[in-house]
């Protein structure tokens, strides 16, 4: 099949590119990112945005499914990500509509539940998104609704934080303070359970809503770790990895999440509020319906993905060693958390 991934410059683009070309398959990544990396020469390669609505239109024939990642991030300014995540997935969806393409899964993300008040969630809990980029996530799946209602098949997958090779951004602080031998701080006592996911686990739930029945797909799925333990035991985990003999060390969670709120006003971290406001409590969904729907067999526990992901972050460290951005690609720069490290 002819698939066309949007953001396929990205973390999860560059994982599901690898993945779909081991399976044979056609891939169209399509980005205003450049694709730097060895499977430049495999695949078919569109640079330009979503929100040119005349190249979807023109990149979009014989194309047969298309997996829409492309996203502005909550730490773009305001109007990107709503002309990203709103008005460019309505040009996504709209293009492949009109070319008639059999399939298109989105991805969205367990923001949507905005700072929920009870766990597990499932599928149909509220939807309330914190800030720009949570109430965008929610408007883009409310396009991809009106759309099924219009006979496109398009699974909507709400995967948690997913990890694994190629990721960096807010995870690069963790792996940085473990690589240069330094403790590192959470919020509260660290026994909230905090779920993750694996990128490997969630190109499998991708590819079985591309392949499966269209009756069984057409749904919306939370994806992510069957197995994940506390913050403080998962973090421990890569701490003891990097072998100094380092701890997590908890803080009082109040007075943190005013700090860091008088951080992000001023620029000074790179933290924003659904990070810090959900970090210091329990953060897990069922995934029960898409275990039961799709088969969905998760590999990775929470441990498991983070040292994956800690792992490639030592093997790389050379190519991005001087690079910071706002994506997952590039590590987030750390502001003043940079003089914080040094006390730990």
């Amino acid at each position: 099949m002819r698939f066309l991934i949007t953001g396929g410059s990205g973390f999860l683009g560059i994982n599901l590119t690898r993945y779909l070309l081991n399976k044979g398959h056609q891939v169209v990544c399509y980005d205003i990112a450049d694709f730097d990396y060895p499977e430049r020469d495999r695949i078919t390669f569109v640079k330009a945005d979503i929100r040119d609505r005349a190249m979807l239109d023109r990149v979009m024939p014989g194309v047969n499914i298309v997996v829409h990642t492309a996203a502005a991030l909550p730490l773009y300014s305001k109007e990107d990500i709503y002309t990203t995540d709103i008005l460019g997935t309505r040009n996504v969806v709209d293009a492949a509509y009109q070319a008639g393409v059999e399939r298109l899964i989105h991805i969205s993300s367990t923001a949507v539940y905005g700072i929920p008040d009870h766990h597990p969630l499932y599928e149909d809990d509220k939807l309330q998104g914190v800030g720009p980029y949570g109430e965008a996530k929610i408007e883009a799946e409310r396009i991809c609704l009106e759309y099924r209602e219009k006979g496109m098949c398009i699974p909507i997958i709400r995967p948690k934080s997913f990890i694994g090779p190629e990721r960096l951004g807010v995870f690069a602080l963790l792996y940085d303070w473990a690589r240069d031998g330094r403790g590192f701080p959470v919020l509260g006592n660290g026994k909230n359970r905090y779920q993750y996911l694996d990128v490997e686990d969630l190109c499998d739930a991708i590819y079985l809503c591309c392949t499966l029945p269209r009756e069984q797909t057409n749904d919306t799925f939370n994806i992510g770790a069957k197995e994940f333990g506390t913050v403080a035991e998962d973090f421990q985990a890569v701490l003891d990895y990097a072998g100094y003999g380092k701890k997590v060390k908890p803080f009082p969670a109040a007075p943190m999440i005013w700090g860091l709120r008088i951080l992000e006003v001023l620029r000074l971290s790179p933290l924003y509020k659904w990070v810090y406001e959900t970090i210091a409590k329990d953060s897990f969904v069922s995934i029960e319906k898409a275990e039961r729907v799709l088969g969905f067999k998760p590999k990775y526990s929470n441990k498991d993905a983070l040292l994956r992901n800690y792992q490639w972050y030592l093997d790389n460290y050379a190519k991005f060693a001087d690079k910071s951005g706002v994506s997952h690609r590039v590590p987030w720069k750390q502001g003043v958390l940079g003089i914080v490290k040094r006390f730990f």
